[in-house]
């Protein structure tokens, strides 16, 4: 059954004298001084930056796709103006915003979208959320002049960021030009709160300028409001309206039927991670469960496969099939999952999943898709950022949690071996259905703030 997370609750700006009131002159100053520092240092990188993205192109050819984007310069002519512009810097910035472009359209059927991104993957996956009328380019460098090139040609009604990007330049320029902007699915930890507290006098003013943040949790609308942003609402985390697609699941169905071993999976890896657990894997007594091992970022495939093969694990590489995995690997000690856009298959497949990124202080990976997919988690000390998701989940005992990786093992083939595991998959898909409803809500104010644009 479909619940709504419940009405939007906004948190009021503060009284001007106690939060907001005028900056003194040295205040001001100081200010200044910060911004312009911050755009002299932006500058001058620009070149290094430009080399950066040049060299990774090497091993993800998308970096090098219109490199004069992330200048601002936009070939052929100016599109109509008034589109929503929507800014989905990686994958999973991309996936979170599915949801919340399929409200959009629902609620407008005219909508023109125009999405931004800054990395590849990023790119690849916003592709899956376009229509003909609408237009991807990159989001150019925080720079005063790739910022306004940009803003000048495409000319948004409302611009939407995702999830915790916050660029001063962006902000100051779209403030000058009009341009509303919302920070949607926000989201700020306690540790981020207090490292942006270092750089308050560059970060607070670009909060300011936000018009509207719709965030995850009461708590991150409160930290957010502290750092700055004058209208905060909690609206519910978008990842809860992420639906599996069917034709994914039921393959990773299919792949667990032609396997007679249980299957656990390590979901969205980071690095320094990996080598602890299959050092504790290749320690479990034979026969072991197949370790479906899936790293977060595909430059490092290479890098995990090598240290699957140290442990002298045998090794199954998912790139290697199409459709059903061969008989051989059935027998291997590993699959590592060197693709991309099929975690909804891995999570299918598998009878748990080690949560990436909670094991090393990182502070976790979504685990929402996996209980989407009617997957248990177990995960490490460290999600802060998915704080608020984690304690749910924890309270909804479709989750738990351990101490280290070896903790994680142990308790991880104890429950894929669990005859009562089913009750877990009931409780993970329990928890995800029962926080549905952001994407329409968040949808609504977003449209509210573009019509107002364009009827001034």
């Amino acid at each position: 059954m479909r619940r709504s997370p419940g009405p939007l609750t906004e948190f009021d700006k503060p009284e001007p004298a106690a939060v907001l009131s005028p900056a003194g002159p040295m205040r001001r100053l100081w200010q200044a001084l910060v911004m312009g520092f911050y755009v002299g240092l932006m500058r001058l990188a620009t070149p290094l930056y430009l080399l950066r993205l040049w060299r990774r192109g090497a091993k993800e050819p998308g970096y090098r796709f219109r490199l004069v984007e992330r200048l601002g310069f936009y070939p052929g002519r100016p599109p109509l103006p008034g589109a929503v512009w929507l800014h989905a810097v990686s994958l999973g910035e991309a996936r979170a915003a599915l949801p919340l472009v399929d409200a959009l359209r629902e609620a407008n059927p005219d909508l023109r979208l125009l999405l931004t991104h800054s990395t590849a993957s990023g790119r690849s996956a916003g592709r899956k959320l376009m229509q003909a009328v609408d237009g991807q380019v990159w989001l150019p460098y925080d720079t005063p002049g790739a910022v306004r090139r940009f803003l000048r040609h495409f000319q948004p009604s409302v611009g939407v960021l995702m999830e915790t990007e916050i660029w001063p330049t962006l902000l100051r320029e779209a403030r000058r030009l009009g341009v509303p902007m919302v920070l949607a699915n926000a989201r700020l930890s306690e540790r981020s709160a207090r490292k942006g507290r270092r750089l308050a006098a560059l970060l607070h003013p670009a909060a300011e300028r936000l018009t509207l943040v719709l965030a995850q949790s009461a708590d991150d609308a409160r930290r957010l409001r502290e750092a700055g942003a004058p209208r905060a609402m909690v609206s519910g985390n978008l990842k809860f309206d992420m639906t599996p697609p069917p034709h994914l699941t039921a393959m990773g169905l299919q792949w667990r039927q032609r396997l007679a071993r249980p299957v656990v999976l390590a979901a969205s890896t980071r690095e320094g991670e990996e080598g602890p657990l299959l050092a504790a894997w290749a320690e479990l007594p034979t026969p072991r469960p197949l370790l479906l091992l899936v790293p977060r970022h595909p430059q490092r495939f290479d890098e995990v496969a090598a240290l699957i093969s140290m442990q002298a694990l045998t090794l199954c590489l998912r790139s290697e099939w199409d459709g059903l995995p061969p008989p051989e690997a059935a027998q291997a000690d590993v699959w590592l999952g060197d693709t991309m856009g099929e975690m909804p298959i891995y999570y299918a497949c598998a009878d748990v999943a080690l949560l990436g990124g909670s094991f090393a202080p990182l502070g976790g990976q979504n685990l929402i898709e996996a209980a989407a997919c009617g997957c248990p988690v177990v995960m490490g000390p460290h999600t802060f950022n998915f704080a608020q998701a984690s304690k749910q989940a924890l309270a909804a005992r479709a989750a738990v949690r351990v101490a280290d990786i070896h903790a994680a093992v142990a308790k991880a083939v104890a429950l894929a071996r669990d005859p009562q595991r089913n009750a877990w998959v009931e409780r993970a898909l329990g928890f995800a259905n029962a926080h549905r409803g952001a994407a329409a809500m968040m949808a609504t104010e977003v449209l509210a703030l573009g019509r107002a644009r364009r009827s001034d």
